[in-house]
């Protein structure tokens, strides 16, 4: 069973636009968990544009799903992490003027870096996910760093099904990559996650790469943006139950 995380930063955006105490991140929670979410992802960032420290906190002891916690490698916020102890934490890059991440952690130049954090987390018995571009040397050092998981970012594949003339030397070509670093993640014994971009269409194709047992490659789609833009339509039980249904039933 392929697994649904849902990110809740923008409905965090949408309390900070106005500074208003709603809407409420714990009902959010509990909706996307009513409605078949198997964990809860947010990226505490260190401008703290949208998810704050107490919304980690009181996420950990009023969720019951699990958290899946994005983090930059920065020392405030990983002693954070140790402290509250989130189910996973996700390793990204993170620039203070971008809209949203914007590629994979470059694990060869913060190597050191990424191996004393992942070796600090994983002491707190905290389970570690690198975000990572899809290619498979990037997913070997990931398993050196110790990680227990790579999240494979799809931003260039989902940005190409997008545009108004989807480019499908590109669609294939990107998608070609993700197979193939799903694969050699799986074969080192790694979990393999992917996230970035994702609408409700387009995770289908990804969804739908298997491996030659028929099994599926990648174990766990993280979703948000795509999810609370459908929920100001329609609701964030439905959108939940829609994205569900388009990982789970491509």
């Amino acid at each position: 069973m392929q697994r649904l995380g849902v990110n809740l930063d923008h409905i965090a955006t949408l309390r900070m636009l106005r500074g208003t105490p709603y809407p409420s991140l714990l009902e959010a929670a509990r909706i996307v968990q009513s409605s078949g979410a198997h964990q809860i992802t947010v990226h505490l960032r260190e401008d703290r544009r949208h998810i704050q420290d107490q919304d980690v906190i009181d996420l950990l002891k009023q969720n019951a799903l699990p958290i899946n916690l994005e983090m930059a490698l920065s020392e405030e916020i990983l002693r954070f992490a140790i402290k509250r102890r989130p189910a996973w934490v996700c390793l990204v890059p993170e620039r203070r003027q971008e809209v949203t991440t914007e590629g994979g952690l470059d694990l060869r130049r913060h190597r050191i870096a990424c191996a004393k954090a992942v070796a600090r987390l994983k002491k707190a018995k905290i389970k570690v996910s690198l975000f990572i571009e899809p290619d498979a040397r990037t997913v070997a050092q990931a398993l050196e760093l110790g990680a227990d998981a790579v999240e494979l970012h799809t931003g260039k594949f989902c940005l190409a099904t997008q545009v108004k003339k989807p480019k499908a030397l590109t669609i294939a070509r990107e998608r070609r990559r993700i197979a193939a670093a799903a694969q050699q993640g799986l074969s080192l014994g790694l979990a393999v996650h992917a996230g970035h971009g994702f609408d409700f269409d387009n995770v289908r194709d990804i969804v739908g790469l298997r491996d030659d047992r028929g099994l599926p490659l990648i174990q766990e789609f993280n979703i948000g943006h795509a999810i609370i833009c459908r929920a100001s339509l329609v609701g964030l039980e439905q959108a939940t139950r829609e994205m569900l249904a388009s990982v789970q039933a491509p």
